[in-house]
């Protein structure tokens, strides 16, 4: 009669635990990212997507209500990155050169991404045909960005580190002075993007010419 297998050795039984929907919209996220840089917005189906992160489009439609709104969340999602990176330098114990290096890096490295500039090439190439790409494109990157910074400001101003009047305005031209050249270069001129060293140069360019301008003192 043969022996009976010891129990660590039995098989379980059931199916395996399913994915909870919190990680099935990161791998959504992941693959609408890869997906809309590299076939475009027009030429990504959500069939396409659902393929690409393994799922079905049930499943897909239940956690997205459709192609547009997965582009809005998508976009939304790159974001979180900068934002809690500008947040992790407001606090009193970072001086304010360093942190304002720190907050305009986490700009940089947003703006400059090489995904975050393919999807802006996609936006400025589709816009014609679906004009919900700039106004989501511009409200979850551009526009949030401007924020996140205005508010590190904010903070700064308010402990009587630097005077500004207006903080939104200085955040959109610190955001354009470090990183809007070297996207129209690689957007329109096909320049490579600079590397993190030019990148960290910039910024400390950046960040001085903020802090203590660029007048030649008088004689």
């Amino acid at each position: 009669m043969a022996q009976a297998k010891p129990e660590t050795e039995c098989r379980p039984r059931g199916r395996p635990q399913a994915r909870s929907d919190e990680e099935t919209r990161h791998i959504v996220l992941d693959a609408a990212r890869q997906a809309f840089a590299g076939d475009g917005y027009a030429a990504t189906s959500t069939e396409a997507l659902a393929r690409r992160a393994g799922i079905s489009t049930k499943t897909l439609y239940r956690l997205f209500p459709g192609k547009a709104a997965l582009f809005e969340a998508m976009c939304a999602d790159r974001l979180e990155r900068l934002l809690s990176a500008v947040d992790l330098q407001a606090n009193d114990e970072v001086d304010i050169e360093t942190g304002l290096r720190a907050a305009l890096l986490a700009c940089a490295d947003l703006a400059l991404d090489p995904e975050v500039v393919a999807l802006q090439r996609m936006v400025l190439q589709e816009s014609a045909a679906f004009p919900e790409l700039a106004a989501n494109f511009y409200k979850n990157g551009i526009s949030r960005t401007v924020t996140a910074l205005a508010g590190w400001l904010r903070i700064q101003v308010r402990h009587k580190r630097i005077a500004i009047d207006d903080v939104e305005e200085a955040a959109g031209i610190l955001i354009g002075m470090i990183a809007s050249a070297p996207q129209r270069a690689a957007l329109f001129g096909g320049v490579p993007l600079p590397s993190r060293k030019q990148i960290e140069r910039r910024v400390r360019v950046c960040a001085v010419l903020f802090l203590d301008g660029s007048r030649a003192p008088r004689a």
